[in-house]
């Protein structure tokens, strides 16, 4: 039995609805899949980086690139409707009926290219000072602009009305109760309680803020667009 601190688990899929072959997609000449295993295998506290993908060719390309494929992911979990957990739980499983046991693991995306080996590992560092009291870290974004204050509904005439009021109510930012949502950079979980509870998101979650401009998530190709854009003129 080989028992290490902490595992990283890379999503990527074949199939994708908003872009073809988006984890394929290149920034910089870089296929999206590059950007989290780069980060992984930079980090100074991850032990392993694995890729869970049912693509031979995001497979041989993410070894390539130095993650370990153990396995193809099997296509029932690798379907549109297929939740995320599925491919986590699989992962583990297949690793744990092979001897190896983590007490921790990350989960990363190439949906998520910005996200550094720095922001990795400070967020393993918070997390590991809050273990007692924590069993999962997710990211999150500052709700401004998607702050429920400033959401309304359209009627069947196609007549805006107030989202939470009866009348509208609009606020200065300033004065706006603090909201944040989940950007999908990285996630944290220590592996016993994902294994019970197959989700990061329970009372013993702890939230961990990243730079504004880190939640973008490219789910189309305007998203592509604006990853390109920052990674080319903003390189540090």
């Amino acid at each position: 039995m080989v028992k290490k601190n902490f595992l990283c688990i890379i999503t990527a899929r074949a199939n994708s609805k908003g872009i073809k072959n988006k984890n394929l997609q290149k920034i910089n000449n870089k296929e999206l899949i590059y950007y989290p295993i780069k980060a992984a295998l930079k980090s100074k506290l991850i032990n392993d980086v694995v890729v869970s993908t049912d693509s031979p060719k995001i497979a041989k390309i993410s070894k390539d690139y130095g993650a370990k494929v153990p396995f193809l992911r099997p296509k029932k979990f690798a379907l549109d409707s297929s939740p995320s957990s599925e491919a986590v739980l699989h992962c583990i499983n297949f690793l744990r009926k092979k001897n190896f046991i983590y007490n921790n693991f990350i989960l990363l995306e190439p949906t998520s290219p910005l996200t550094s080996n720095i922001d990795i590992d400070k967020a393993i560092r918070v997390f590991e000072r809050n273990k007692i009291k924590a069993d999962a870290l997710v990211t999150v974004s500052k709700a401004e602009q998607s702050h429920p204050v400033f959401l309304v509904k359209k009627d069947k005439n196609n007549l805006i009305k107030p989202f939470l009021k009866k009348s509208f109510d609009f606020k200065r930012r300033q004065d706006l109760s603090k909201l944040f949502f989940f950007d999908g950079s990285l996630y944290i979980s220590k592996v016993k309680t994902y294994l019970t509870k197959k989700t990061f998101n329970h009372n013993k979650t702890l939230a961990y803020q990243l730079e504004k401009y880190k939640y973008i998530e490219i789910d189309d190709k305007i998203d592509l667009k604006l990853v390109r854009i920052i990674k080319k003129y903003f390189k540090k």
